[in-house]
């Protein structure tokens, strides 16, 4: 379980596709306080850590990352030198700053536009129609692992939705946000109570 709140980014310094794909991370986190087994969230990815360590490079871990979720993120996410949103796991007693966020990604979603509004960037993404009935004004929704509040959601003919974030400066600093380019495709989880009450709908309950 995670909040959104980002607390490194790291880089991916090597892959290596075989029956999984074993990625090593570059991380500013000790990871002599890691303990294999544990889970990361990766740009908003789940991931086990199964080996870490230090080096002239400084620390690292490593994850292997299976077909599905190659498939279920956002092409060239894990590519050599792309970096990711890091957090680490949620402790008992941690503050919840951002909103409960379970690492896994619902489906892919592209950034539209990009404009500046005064020291912030006005984001807009266009939601898969998959997603598009749980995307709400003033709800929290995952970007690339980042908790963030939805602005505004306009429907598509498509079946898609266009919402709005607003990425302040902080938010800019210290996630890869600043990155943030049109047609850009990027990892997206709903708030787990509208995934739970589109279960419940789709049930009739």
């Amino acid at each position: 379980m995670f909040t959104g709140i980002i607390t490194d980014i790291g880089t991916v310094r090597s892959r290596e596709d075989r029956g999984d794909t074993r990625l090593v991370i570059a991380t500013a986190y000790d990871t002599d306080t890691i303990d294999l087994g544990a889970s990361i969230a990766c740009s908003g990815a789940c991931l086990t850590v199964v080996d870490k360590g230090a080096d002239g490079e400084g620390h690292w871990f490593a994850i292997d990352a299976s077909a599905e979720t190659l498939a279920r993120t956002a092409p060239g996410m894990w590519d050599q030198g792309r970096r990711l949103n890091l957090e680490r796991a949620l402790k008992i007693g941690d503050e919840l700053g951002g909103h409960i966020v379970t690492g896994h990604v619902d489906d892919i979603g592209r950034i539209v536009s990009v404009e500046p509004v005064g020291d912030s960037v006005t984001v807009t993404v266009a939601a898969p129609a998959s997603l598009a009935p749980h995307i709400a004004a003033k709800g929290s929704v995952t970007v690339d692992g980042v908790s963030l509040t939805v602005n505004e959601v306009t429907d598509q003919p498509n079946g898609d939705a266009h919402f709005t974030l607003n990425i302040i400066p902080h938010t800019q600093e210290m996630t890869t946000l600043n990155e943030a380019a049109a047609n850009r495709p990027v990892n997206l989880e709903i708030d787990i109570l509208a995934r739970y009450l589109a279960r419940m709908q789709a049930r009739g309950a």
